[in-house]
């Protein structure tokens, strides 16, 4: 395995993280706990969706609830762009590498553009947004965990190291990577354009599926308030994982699955990672994994996550690698 190397100048010019659009069965539900239990902003809203962001977001939504029948999934993912120029240089990025991207209308965005990327996952990016007020020193309005602005996307991804040089050719910079003891191979990449580890993570597994969305607050408290709250609002069942600590990067956390079973991230947010020198970090798994104080991951973190619609998920080929992806799980989970 070789990592690739950073492409320091992008055919265009991705900015950070933007949004996520995911279905639900039943959007009062979905509404008491995005809106009542973490404590999401309402941008906007009608019987059929519900557009969120976090009290530090100026733009609509980076969260949107829409009710559907079947199966609850994840619709796509959203980047930004810095200008409208960027958008035209996607589009003939993603053609030349034979990815077929098309313009299409999405509410309260800008010019946006739909594709899927190489390991089959719907994106799409815009570079404008509508404008909303910015919430964080409006505190009559923060409650529950008072989520501050979308962070990161992590992916189950059948071929890590194809994900990796996929994004890494769009500019996305290598911050941190795990590999299995005593070899070079990618099991987890976390890449970023923002200037902090994480835009969008990839691990293993069969896929594309989102593993989960990943929002920032603010305090160290609030991980233990919203657990309260949860378990006095129904929703203790719902905390999966954590509170807990990272080991790459070291930050607090607390992962909750909604009522449809998608899968939220709340966390502290963690270093800068911007400058030429910046090297990627690469951790051992058995260092990466080991538990700091909280109890460990179930199975189901590794394995659950949301289906795309319309994408088939992939299973990896990992048989008689050093350290098979049940293997790692059996490490992690004791």
């Amino acid at each position: 395995m070789t990592i690739p190397k950073p492409v320091y100048n992008p055919p265009f010019n991705v900015t950070r993280a933007s949004h996520c659009v995911l279905t639900v069965k039943d959007l009062s539900a979905s509404r008491s706990f995005y809106v009542d239990l973490i404590g999401f902003i309402v941008s906007d809203e009608d019987k059929s969706t519900i557009y969120l962001r976090g009290v530090a977001e100026a733009c609509h939504h980076s969260l949107v609830l829409k009710q559907a029948r079947g199966e609850p999934q994840a619709e796509r993912i959203g980047m930004r762009v810095f200008t409208e120029e960027d958008l035209d240089k996607a589009k003939a990025f993603f053609s030349n590498a034979g990815l077929p991207a098309k313009w299409v209308e999405a509410a309260h965005q800008g010019r946006t553009l739909a594709v899927r990327d190489a390991s089959g996952v719907p994106v799409e990016l815009c570079a404008t947004m509508e404008v909303k007020p910015r919430l964080v020193v409006a505190f009559g309005e923060h409650h529950g965990a008072v989520p501050q602005r979308l962070d990161h996307f992590q992916l189950l991804v059948p071929d890590v190291q194809k994900a990796c040089e996929f994004w890494m050719s769009m500019g996305f910079r290598l911050s941190e990577y795990i590999s299995p003891d005593g070899t070079d191979e990618l099991l987890f990449a976390f890449l970023q354009r923002k200037g902090n580890p994480h835009d969008i993570v990839f691990a293993p597994g069969a896929g594309p599926r989102l593993h989960h969305a990943a929002f920032s607050i603010p305090e160290s408290y609030h991980f233990f308030y919203v657990c309260d709250l949860a378990a006095e609002m129904g929703f203790a069942d719902n905390v999966e994982f954590g509170p807990g600590r990272h080991g790459p990067g070291h930050a607090l956390f607390v992962y909750l699955r909604d009522p449809d079973g998608h899968r939220i991230e709340l966390f502290n947010t963690h270093y800068q990672v911007m400058d030429i020198e910046n090297e990627p970090m690469r951790w051992d798994a058995s260092v990466a994994m080991k538990r700091r104080w909280q109890l460990p991951a179930r199975r189901q973190w590794f394995v659950e996550a949301s289906r795309f619609v319309d994408v088939e998920p992939r299973e990896g080929a990992r048989k008689g690698e050093p350290m098979s992806l049940e293997k790692f799980i059996a490490s992690a989970t004791r």
